[in-house]
């Protein structure tokens, strides 16, 4: 927790006593359902909550805003960043029912009421969003495909135009190489300083204009 304070100093008393219960929420549920990797459990802050909200880093959605987290497994990055978000609408879709039943008892155990799941494939489901967001499921251009025709077209001026916020690690010039629509990179380790952010970072593709 230590870690929000220092690079979220601005969150509210309900929102740092929900990052408060994250850990152990998760902590039950993986001993049931194995949603987070057991390795990463000693660094749960830094690697699944701190690793989520780095798409805050980058852009501060406006309240109103509609959100897609496609795959987003145990609920990353959807529930930090509605966590951050209270204004602001989330939808969270995975292919595999017993991570979004994981989902929805977190959600229900935070009281977040800007939360909605979906168990289904992202590519078959219906709705625009401003923003769509994830957490390396797949190669870009694949997850390109999924997105096609769930953007909306208007932008409610938010700091980036309508597009796609993807977590991703390592070189990506060759998987990026394909792609037509504008492109900018983020490098977390330009916001925290811990060595896990060293190759970690935001791409942003602009989907509309």
């Amino acid at each position: 927790m230590k870690l929000l304070h220092d690079y979220f100093p601005d969150l509210t008393e309900q929102q740092l006593h929900s990052f408060d219960r994250l850990e152990g929420l998760y902590k039950e549920w993986n001993a049931k359902i194995n949603v987070i990797s057991r390795k990463d459990e000693s660094n749960f802050y830094e690697r699944h909550v701190l690793h989520s909200l780095g798409i805050s880093k980058v852009i501060r959605f406006n309240p109103g805003s509609n959100i897609l987290d496609i795959g987003t497994g145990g609920g990353f990055p959807g529930i930090p960043l509605a966590i951050l978000h209270p204004d602001t609408q989330f939808t969270l879709i995975d292919s595999i029912g017993k991570k979004i039943k994981v989902v929805n008892e977190v959600v229900e155990a935070l009281g977040l009421q800007n939360v909605e799941t979906i168990h289904g494939r992202a590519e078959n489901t219906k709705g625009k969003y401003d923003f769509i967001v994830s957490r390396a499921v797949t190669s870009m251009p694949l997850f390109l495909s999924w997105t096609r025709g769930k953007f909306k077209q208007e932008n409610r001026h938010n700091e980036l135009k309508n597009g796609i916020l993807y977590l991703k690690g390592g070189e990506l010039s060759e998987e990026l190489s394909s792609i037509k629509y504008p492109i900018h990179i983020f490098n977390l380790s330009d916001y925290f300083k811990e060595d896990f952010f060293e190759t970690k970072k935001v791409v942003y593709i602009q989907m509309n204009k």
